[in-house]
């Protein structure tokens, strides 16, 4: 009888590199699972909905571009859309130089630095339900409200905040740029941490100002840390729809749309009006602002 003479030594082995490939896909294969399912096939698919009629009811309908049509010809979408803006135009750079201030003045602390620093952060970490809740009781005619009865303590005046067409963007902005400040200064105060001291050193070794050092070198420096955070606060005004939803609960987005964001509008034509075609479209309107808006902040902030 003829014996197998070979040895497990002679098969034959995977090399290093490929076994090391092996692990990383089999440590990947989860996350893209979960990003391909959860993330980019609704994605994928909200584009070929928003051609659609579908009430979800009944099965969806090709009717090519109306949506579009409809959704530009709207009056209320451009009233929504200039909202969306306004909170990105304003609330963005706000929040970054406001951000980078405590950041920067916290960073020089020593003493009870750590309690500030948490401090700073909680209301990050806090429900955005609750956050708005809170805010919406500071902002109540007095004796409710805390805002105005401090405002009629000093003499003044009692502003209508979240029912007038004039305060109630700026009322929702203000807890918004509030409830991401937090995360923004921990992220500045990482970068402020990574830049050298030698450069520090050297620069009051040749009497150079606290300001020059702070133009100099701190921004300059910085630079990275300032693209993340552009990008990352753009898109979360872009997106703004926790704080606008929780504080005008009896008329959502008002007063008469003033505070509506694209994001509550989709949310209403959706689930509300049971138009998933329109909302559809209306997503796809939302995700290339998004992404033009990154791409266009990315390609300024690094080429200068």
């Amino acid at each position: 009888m003829a014996m197998d003479t070979t040895s497990p030594q002679s098969a034959p082995r995977l090399s290093m590199r490929t076994r090391r490939a092996i692990w990383v896909w089999a440590f990947l294969a989860l996350p893209v699972l979960f990003y391909s399912v959860i993330r980019f096939y609704p994605t994928i698919d909200a584009f070929r909905l928003s051609f659609t009629d579908w009430n979800l009811m009944s099965k969806p309908a090709y009717i090519g571009l109306q949506n579009y049509r409809d959704m530009f010809a709207s009056a209320e979408f451009w009233k929504v859309f200039r909202n969306t803006f306004a909170y990105l135009i304003i609330g963005t750079p706000i929040s970054l130089l406001l951000s980078f201030l405590i950041a920067y003045f916290l960073d020089r602390i020593r003493f009870g630095h750590t309690f500030l620093r948490a401090l700073y952060f909680l209301p990050f970490i806090t429900t955005a339900s609750a956050m708005g809740w809170v805010w919406r009781w500071f902002y109540q005619p007095a004796p409710t409200g805390v805002i105005n009865s401090v405002l009629g303590s000093v003499g003044m005046g009692q502003l209508d905040f979240l029912r007038s067409t004039t305060w109630a963007l700026p009322s929702i902005m203000v807890t918004a740029i509030w409830a991401g400040l937090g995360f923004q200064i921990i992220i500045f105060m990482a970068g402020l941490r990574s830049i050298p001291q030698t450069y520090y050193e050297a620069a009051k070794i040749d009497g150079v100002g606290d300001f020059a050092i702070l133009r100099k070198i701190t921004l300059p420096l910085l630079k990275p840390t300032t693209v993340f955070l552009v990008v990352f606060s753009s898109i979360g005004f872009l997106r703004i729809f926790d704080q606008v939803y929780n504080m005008t609960t009896n008329d959502p987005g008002g007063p008469l749309g003033t505070t509506k964001p694209l994001v509550l509008m989709i949310y209403q034509t959706a689930f509300n009006s049971y138009q998933m075609g329109a909302a559809a479209a209306q997503t796809v309107v939302l995700f290339t602002i998004l992404l033009f808006i990154s791409l266009l902040q990315l390609w300024i902030l690094r080429t200068r």
